[in-house]
């Protein structure tokens, strides 16, 4: 089962953003912009986590009708 090409380019831009964060935060003068920085860094993780969860969840569910229509 191939990853949809969508997600893919959705999870790039995600890990960018989560980079892009980690250097607002390590270049910040400020407690609001170091905040913002681990807190985007933060939000990429989860989003780019939450796409390879729903990867597996459809390729299991995949699996599963595979094996119901085989029984």
């Amino acid at each position: 089962m191939e990853p949809e090409f969508s997600d893919v380019v959705v999870g790039v831009m995600m890990t960018v953003f989560g980079g892009a964060g980690l250097f607002l935060a390590a270049g910040s003068h400020d407690d609001a912009m170091t905040v913002f920085g681990f807190s985007l860094m933060g939000f990429a993780v989860l989003f780019v986590g939450g796409l390879i969860k729903g990867f597996y969840d459809r390729r299991d569910a995949a699996f599963a009708a595979q094996a119901a229509h085989h029984d």
